[in-house]
């Protein structure tokens, strides 16, 4: 298998079939679909279920979270990491937000020789449509303070939108037990151990159906703890 693709679920019922439907659309490479639920009554998962019946396609797993107390979106990506099967792993947020149209061009990256590639708000190109206004301009403060002042080569070390060759999230110890802070997480421990990391431009869109499970005041301080991890090293 090419491509994993890591999908964590949480109340998306209304979201998620839209987004396989994107994938299948947009992603050509040759992947698999791990989504990643917490609860075995979550509503999203009778709907995907109908929908795998109705489509038979064997490559859409639903997969329970297993790490830590198997809540929260962590241990969901986490999990997701741990059954992967594909060469390089890619996490997608169920709401559409990501663009899924660029998944291919950053597997193409990974085949070039990248560990990472970033899908980036904040470089030319990219662009960040809608959300709270403190939420953007604090990532967009930490992607662009941590690439000018310590040059990790992408704009945007916060968006989940990400893709990783498989080696490089087995051998990346991660601490973190908050929220998205595991985006950072990763970035800086890989920038440290000189693994080669590029960007591509992209855009995110403010989720249209249901509420969205960032917490900016709860998760701010272990974004905090990351940046100082840089300072510190």
């Amino acid at each position: 298998m090419d491509l994993s693709i890591i999908i964590p679920v949480f109340w998306e019922e209304k979201n998620i079939i839209k987004t396989l439907n994107e994938i299948k659309k947009k992603v050509k490479t040759a992947c698999e679909i791990l989504l990643i639920y917490d609860f075995e009554k979550d509503p999203t998962i009778p709907v995907v279920k109908k929908y795998l019946k109705e489509t038979k396609d064997f490559n859409i797993k639903l997969i329970k979270n297993s790490f830590g107390n198997g809540r929260g979106v962590v241990n969901a990506v986490k999990t997701g990491f741990k059954k992967a099967q594909g060469k390089a792993i890619a996490v997608v947020m169920a709401d559409l937000s990501d663009d899924i149209s660029k998944i291919d061009l950053m597997y193409q990256q990974i085949k070039k020789g990248y560990d990472i590639v970033c899908g980036s708000r904040y470089m030319p190109g990219g662009q960040m449509i809608g959300g709270p206004f403190v939420k953007k301009n604090l990532s967009r403060l930490a992607g662009l303070s941590a690439h000018f002042l310590f040059k990790i080569p992408t704009h945007d070390v916060t968006n989940a939108f990400k893709m990783y060759k498989k080696k490089v999230v087995d051998e990346i110890n991660i601490e973190s037990t908050g929220g998205f802070e595991y985006n950072f997480e990763i970035i800086v421990k890989a920038f440290k151990k000189g693994y080669k990391i590029t960007e591509i431009p992209t855009s995110w869109q403010d989720r249209t159906e249901g509420k969205s499970k960032f917490k900016l005041i709860k998760w701010l301080p272990k974004y905090i703890k990351w940046y100082f991890y840089l300072l510190k090293t």
